[in-house]
């Protein structure tokens, strides 16, 4: 049969991503507390398409997936990408895979261990010679206005928040180590199971430590730069305000490679 998308095309340009896009995929991922762990997947897969090139070949991109499908971990990302530039004879290829990622975790005082969800990122490009990958992690977490507390008689107001990490590293970071990064910063992490005895343990945890949403990305920011592993990072926080029709934000955005970034007399 005739390969239309194999043939010679003439207008001398190249484009830049083409590929499959919003496919759900059962995926395996590498755990840290019970070594695998299975979820689910919306990926997008693009390749670079040289220039006379017609046509890529969509369902190739599928082909990859589930060879790979079994082993998707940060660790795997890099087998997937040469398959695909080798399979779409492609010099460039990139993946993103956004997906829950699941952890035990256990309340405070009853001590009732349940399941936590996370939403997880990866994008991840390479050429072979270079290669880029960020993961991102959001954390849901609870936070306590500093402001109100110290002008109100009577309790403070407090919201619940999300802290967005993404991260380029050197060496194996696991999704459970940046939840862990963004949990501690805040005025208490949230619970997917409080008994009455843990309501009231995480209520009070959070009036001793109150913390605007500058507060959140400031401590988040001190963990991210004292870890070697981390080149370069990207924090923010959001909270979604409980008496105002508006949400709090801020962004921290540091590359580690490069001292520039820090400002002046290498502050953070």
């Amino acid at each position: 049969m005739r390969d239309i998308q194999n043939e010679y095309d003439s207008r001398n340009i190249y484009i830049d991503k083409v590929g499959i896009k919003d496919i759900v995929y059962p995926i395996v991922l590498d755990d840290k507390q019970k070594g695998k762990q299975h979820t689910n997947a919306r990926i997008n897969m693009y390749v670079r398409l040289p220039h006379d090139f017609k046509g890529t070949h969509m369902s190739r991109f599928v082909e990859v997936l589930n060879r790979h499908r079994e082993k998707m971990g940060i660790s795997s990302v890099w087998d997937i990408l040469k398959e695909m530039r080798e399979k779409l004879e492609s010099e460039e290829s990139h993946i993103e895979l956004f997906f829950k990622y699941f952890v035990e975790k256990t309340a405070p005082v009853s001590g009732l261990a349940s399941m936590m969800d996370y939403t997880c990122e990866y994008y991840a490009s390479s050429t072979g010679e270079e290669k880029d990958f960020i993961l991102c992690v959001k954390v849901p977490v609870m936070t306590l206005c500093p402001c109100s507390k110290e002008i109100s008689c009577h309790g403070a107001h407090n919201q619940r928040g999300e802290i967005s990490i993404k991260v380029r590293f050197r060496k194996m970071l696991w999704i459970e180590e940046l939840i862990d990064i963004a949990e501690s910063s805040a005025s208490s992490p949230v619970y997917p199971l409080l008994k009455r005895e843990d309501e009231k343990f995480v209520t009070e945890k959070s009036y001793e430590n109150p913390a605007f949403v500058e507060d959140v990305v400031r401590n988040c920011a001190e963990k991210l730069m004292k870890e070697p592993r981390i080149d370069w990072f990207e924090v923010s926080s959001e909270n979604f305000e409980s008496i105002h029709n508006h949400s709090a934000y801020a962004v921290i955005v540091r590359d580690k490679r490069n001292q520039k970034a820090l400002g002046e007399s290498g502050r953070i």
